[in-house]
């Protein structure tokens, strides 16, 4: 298993009267917490695309446990429990400041060859660098 944390704070623009944030943008949430995990094992979204590799979203699974409100930090936990074959699943946790579990999400994804427009199985150097998580 590898699980990778950051933090993002909500902005005002990302909330509603009330001050939640809009539901839409927990997917967005979803893909920085992707993002930072893949930079944390060395990767890129761009670096794949420049190898011919794009990883399209197939699947989103939310559940809103309490809502994120305008201002505070909120820690995207991204974890991915089983290693990627054609596709890759990831889980998410999203806390508040106060460290209570406000969100529970999930994404599956397929990786596409660029220039077949076919899925194919992950980069052989991602895999070099997430398989060691696990052993």
């Amino acid at each position: 298993m590898y699980s990778h944390s950051t933090k993002i704070r909500v902005r005002y623009g990302e909330t509603d009267q009330m001050g939640y944030m809009y539901y839409g943008n927990y997917a967005q949430y979803y893909e920085v917490g992707r993002v930072e995990m893949l930079r944390s094992l060395g990767m890129s979204y761009s670096s794949m695309e420049a190898d011919g590799i794009m990883m399209p979203v197939l699947e989103l699974k939310c559940k809103y446990i309490k809502p994120a409100l305008y201002d505070q930090e909120i820690m995207v936990k991204t974890i991915i429990k089983t290693l990627p074959g054609i596709r890759i699943f990831f889980e998410y946790e999203l806390y508040n400041e106060n460290e209570e579990l406000i969100n529970i999400g999930a994404t599956t994804l397929v990786f596409v060859d660029m220039k077949k427009n076919k899925p194919t199985n992950p980069p052989q150097n991602f895999m070099e660098k997430l398989s060691v998580f696990f052993n």
